[in-house]
């Protein structure tokens, strides 16, 4: 709930630019280190530095480290690297975050920034999350909606379809066929 001495705060950073940094990994929404760390101003190694140093306060649930596998399959998908160049390749597997992970974080970089920049993630990530619910809403309706369009069609098909010719009676002698 919005706190009336408290003005709400413009997002720092556009809330379509975190989104578009916000992954989908073992069935968790995370972030990369090295997304983290540019929009914290930080390098990667000093935002994992940060990180390792208060390694309790991020469990498995908050943040981990990417396989081969994974760290390969994203980066087909998103090209994370560039080609060629000094500095263009990483040296370890990255890590993510998950939304809970993001929200230590600020409690492990210690700037105005760093606050700034969470309360924007975590909107970020309430967005994401409101959007997911609109959607699986709106594809229920249109499930419900295309059953009901087959119920119509089918009785609009019944009442199209003539009814069978009624069999005549035929006129006259009809030899039985025993």
């Amino acid at each position: 709930m919005h706190n009336p001495l408290m003005p709400k705060a413009q997002s720092v950073i556009p809330v379509e630019r975190i989104i578009s940094s916000i992954y989908l990994v073992r069935g968790e929404k995370v972030m990369l280190d090295s997304d983290l760390a540019q929009l914290y101003g930080v390098t990667t190694s000093r935002l994992n530095e940060q990180v390792k140093r208060n390694i309790d306060r991020f469990p498995r649930d908050f943040a981990f480290q990417l396989t081969r596998a994974e760290f390969d399959s994203l980066r087909s998908q998103i090209a994370i690297l560039k080609d060629g160049g000094r500095g263009t390749h990483r040296k370890y597997l990255p890590y993510v975050f998950t939304e809970h992970g993001v929200a230590m974080l600020s409690s492990v970089l210690h700037s105005k920034k760093a606050v700034e920049v969470n309360i924007s993630i975590i909107r970020a990530f309430i967005t994401v999350r409101q959007m997911l619910a609109t959607n699986r809403d709106l594809a229920r309706k249109v499930q419900e909606h295309d059953q009901k369009i087959t119920v119509l069609v089918d009785a609009v098909q019944k009442l199209l379809t003539p009814p069978p010719a009624p069999k005549k009676n035929p006129i006259g002698y009809v030899p039985s066929e025993d």
